[in-house]
C-alpha cells in the first residue's frame, strides 16, 4: 500500500478524552473514531489489525477441532426467560420491543441461542462431543463506557460452546480450550496468564480468566512470578491427546495466579516471598464449565447408549477480539507510539523514501516495494512529499515492527537502512538482503495455523 493513497487520519496532539495509552494511541494513529460513547468506527488501519487478530483466533479454534458458525445479534427474550436469565442479567442487556410487540434483546452472550440450536438438531450421544463457536459483535450497555475499545458497549467477541456427555468429557473440552487460548495469545506476542476467577452472570464453578499484565488493567491480580516464564513456543500439541492437554494445563495452573475475587491470602503466603507478585491485569478471555445450568431448563438432552435421556454438560469460552487490540497496545508501546508484534501488525514493514522525487531513490523504493510483495509481505510505502522527520514520526506512531529507509547517500554505497521498531537498532544492507531478512523473520507468521 502507498501511503499517498491510503486513508490514515493521524493526529499530532493527544486527544483530551483518552485516559489510557491504548485509547490515546488508537485515536492518534487513525485506527478508530468514536461514533458515540463506547461505540467506535474501525478505520482502515484498526480494521486491518482487528482482522489479523480474528484470523489467528479462527485458526487456533479450528486447529483444536472447533466448528465455526454465525448466530444473529438480535435474540428472542423468550429463550432467556426459559433459562431464567432475562430478569437476572441486569441493565447491561439492551432490551428492545419490535413492531409486533415481541420482546427482543441485543445479545450480550449466546448460551441460550446455541443451546436452542443444539436441542433442535442433536439427539444422540453418537453426535458428541461437539464444540461450536462464532466471532460476532456483542452489545452490553455499560453504565460508564471508558478506555476506548477496552471497555466499550459494542465489541467483537469469540464465543464458543461445548456439549459433552458427562463431567469428564466436558473437562477435556475445558483443557482443550485452555491450550488453544495459550497458543492464540502467544501468536499475538502476548503473555496472557490463566487465573482462577469468578464466574459472574455466566455461572458455573470451574472458570479461568486470561489476563495480560498492565498498569491500566481493571482487575487486581496476585501471582507466582514463575508463571511468567512459561511458554508453549514451538511445542507440538495434539488436541486429540487428553493426557498431553491435561499436563499442559497443570503446568500453567499449578503456579498461584488469581484475581482479587478468588484471592486466597493464606495460599499466596506459601509462595516464596521473592516470587510473590501483585499487579493489575486486563482480561482478554475466559473459559467456563457450567454443567447442566442451561441444558436442563432448555431441554438440551441426548439419548445415551442405553436409550436413556441425559442432559448434556456444557461450557462456554470467550475471547475479546476487539479488546485484544487495546491490550496488545497497552503491553507493547513506547513514548513514540505503538510497537506491533509481528503476528498482528497491519503492515509488515514501512518504506521511507528520504528524497521523494529523486530518480534513484524513487526507483529503489519501487523495486523494494515489488520485491516485498513478491515474497508475500505487505509493505506500507510512505511516498508522500513530506519531511523525513514527519515520515519517521508517522512510522513510529503506527508501530510497524520494521522500517526500510532509502536515501540517495546510502544508495551510492549500495545499501538501505533496516530498523527494528522494538529495539531501535539499525543496520545497513543491500536492498535485496533487507528483503531476504524480512522474509525470514516473518516466515513463521505467514504459515497458516491449520
Amino acid at each position: 500500500m502507498r501511503l499517498s493513497r491510503y486513508f490514515l487520519p493521524v493526529l499530532k496532539e493527544n486527544p483530551a478524552e483518552a485516559q489510557i495509552v491504548s485509547h490515546r494511541l488508537m485515536l492518534r494513529a487513525g485506527m478508530i473514531k468514536q461514533a458515540q460513547a463506547g461505540i467506535y468506527s474501525w478505520l482502515p488501519l484498526g480494521f486491518k489489525v482487528l482482522r489479523k487478530i480474528e484470523n489467528i483466533v479462527h485458526e487456533e479454534q479450528q486447529r483444536a477441532g472447533h466448528i465455526p458458525l454465525l448466530m444473529p445479534t438480535m435474540q428472542s427474550a423468550d429463550l432467556w426467560r426459559e433459562s431464567g436469565r432475562y430478569d437476572d442479567y441486569g441493565e447491561e442487556m439492551l432490551r428492545i420491543t419490535d413492531r409486533h410487540g415481541r420482546d427482543m434483546l441485543f445479545g450480550p452472550t449466546n448460551e441460550e441461542l446455541i443451546t436452542d440450536i443444539f436441542r433442535s438438531h442433536v439427539s444422540s450421544y453418537r453426535d458428541l462431543p461437539l464444540t461450536l463457536y462464532q466471532i460476532q459483535w456483542k452489545f452490553r450497555d455499560e453504565i460508564r463506557p471508558r478506555f476506548g475499545v477496552m471497555r466499550g458497549r459494542e465489541f467483537l467477541m469469540k464465543d464458543g460452546y461445548n456439549f459433552d456427555m458427562d463431567y469428564e468429557a466436558a473437562m477435556r473440552a475445558y483443557d482443550r480450550h485452555m491450550v488453544s487460548y495459550l497458543r492464540t495469545y502467544e501468536r499475538m506476542g502476548l503473555k496472557a496468564i490463566p487465573m482462577r476467577a469468578d464466574s459472574g452472570p455466566i455461572g458455573g464453578e470451574d472458570t479461568h480468566e486470561f489476563l495480560v499484565l498492565a498498569e491500566t488493567g481493571e482487575s487486581e491480580v496476585f501471582y507466582d512470578s514463575a508463571i511468567t516464564d512459561l511458554k508453549l513456543g514451538d511445542r507440538e500439541v495434539d488436541f486429540a491427546d487428553a493426557a498431553q492437554l491435561r499436563a499442559i494445563c497443570e503446568e500453567w495452573t499449578t503456579p498461584y495466579a488469581r484475581t482479587d475475587e478468588t484471592h486466597d491470602e493464606a495460599r499466596f503466603k506459601e509462595i516464596p516471598e521473592e516470587r510473590r507478585r501483585s499487579s493489575r491485569g486486563i482480561e482478554v478471555g475466559q473459559i467456563f464449565y457450567f454443567g447442566t445450568k442451561y441444558s436442563e431448563p432448555l431441554g438440551a438432552s441426548v439419548q445415551d447408549a442405553e436409550g436413556k435421556k441425559v442432559d448434556v454438560h456444557m461450557g462456554s469460552h470467550g475471547i475479546g477480539v476487539s479488546r485484544l487490540l487495546g491490550a496488545i497496545i497497552e503491553a507493547s508501546h513506547d513514548e513514540n507510539g505503538i510497537i506491533w508484534p509481528e503476528g498482528v501488525t497491519p503492515f509488515h514493514v514501512g518504506i521511507v523514501n528520504l528524497k521523494q522525487g529523486d530518480e534513484a531513490a524513487d526507483a529503489a523504493c519501487e523495486q523494494i516495494y515489488a520485491a516485498l510483495n513478491m515474497v508475500g509481505l505487505e509493505p506500507l510505502y510512505d511516498d508522500r512529499k513530506e519531511r523525513a522527520g514527519g515520515k519517521f514520526a508517522t512510522m513510529d506512531l503506527i508501530g510497524l515492527p520494521w522500517r526500510i529507509t532509502v536515501g540517495p547517500r546510502g544508495l551510492k554505497n549500495g545499501v538501505v537502512e533496516l530498523t527494528s521498531r522494538r529495539s531501535g537498532e539499525s543496520e545497513e544492507l543491500p536492498p535485496e538482503d533487507a528483503v531476504k531478512k524480512l522474509a525470514e523473520i516473518y516466515a513463521p507468521h505467514l504459515v497458516k495455523g491449520l
